[in-house]
């Protein structure tokens, strides 16, 4: 696991053509909020909600009409 610091308004970027990017638009105590731009052909979706997914669809099916 590679382990960033990042302060507000600052990036990561993810892909050899930074296909993804994950931006820290604000912290508040204790909790940090993330953007995250990907093409939509990559799923992006919390671990929770990843996981219920996978759960509930053994063939895990995702859908690409994501917002």
């Amino acid at each position: 696991m590679l382990v960033l610091r990042r302060g507000r308004g600052q990036s990561i970027v993810i892909g050899k053509h930074a296909e993804i990017v994950v931006k820290i638009l604000r912290e508040d105590k204790g909790i940090i909020s993330v953007g995250i731009e990907a093409p939509k052909s990559v799923p992006v979706d919390r671990l929770e909600v990843y996981q219920k997914r996978q759960a509930n669809d053994p063939a895990f099916i995702v859908s690409e009409n994501r917002e």
